[in-house]
């Protein structure tokens, strides 16, 4: 098992809030491209961004804690499993006309998602730990 330092979280945090921030910027600046070059209706590239700016939010809040609470990260951790749930349904189940740029798309953001995702949740078992010591 992954054993991941309070300061390792917090990097991860970090790096959730700005990828997150990224991702809703080009949502909302570029959704009209986006939608044409994948297939992703426009308003669901516009909801999702409005989503992933308060992940992108909460993962900052909780970064900036010297040790982030177990109870946000494990919020944030639940709410990040949900988009890669979400992101495979768009992908198989939805019924959208995606490109295969769009499926490809669509995928590995779910996928570093995931990543992040796994990552934060070994981080609040470190943190756990050290509270209940």
């Amino acid at each position: 098992m992954l054993n991941l330092s309070v300061s390792a979280l917090r990097r991860v945090l970090w790096l959730d809030a700005a990828s997150g921030l990224g991702m809703a910027i080009a949502h909302f600046a570029f959704s009209k491209q986006l939608s044409e070059v994948l297939g992703l209706p426009l308003v669901w590239l516009q909801v999702s961004g409005v989503i992933v700016c308060g992940a992108a939010a909460l993962s900052a809040v909780l970064a900036a804690h010297a040790q982030p609470p177990v109870g946000g990260v494990r919020l944030l951790v639940a709410g990040n499993f949900l988009w890669v749930a979400t992101s495979v349904w768009t992908v198989w189940g939805a019924g959208l006309p995606l490109t295969a740029l769009g499926m490809v798309w669509v995928l590995l953001q779910a996928a570093f998602v995931f990543g992040l995702a796994e990552l934060e949740w070994s981080g609040s078992r470190h943190v756990q730990r050290l509270s209940m010591a």
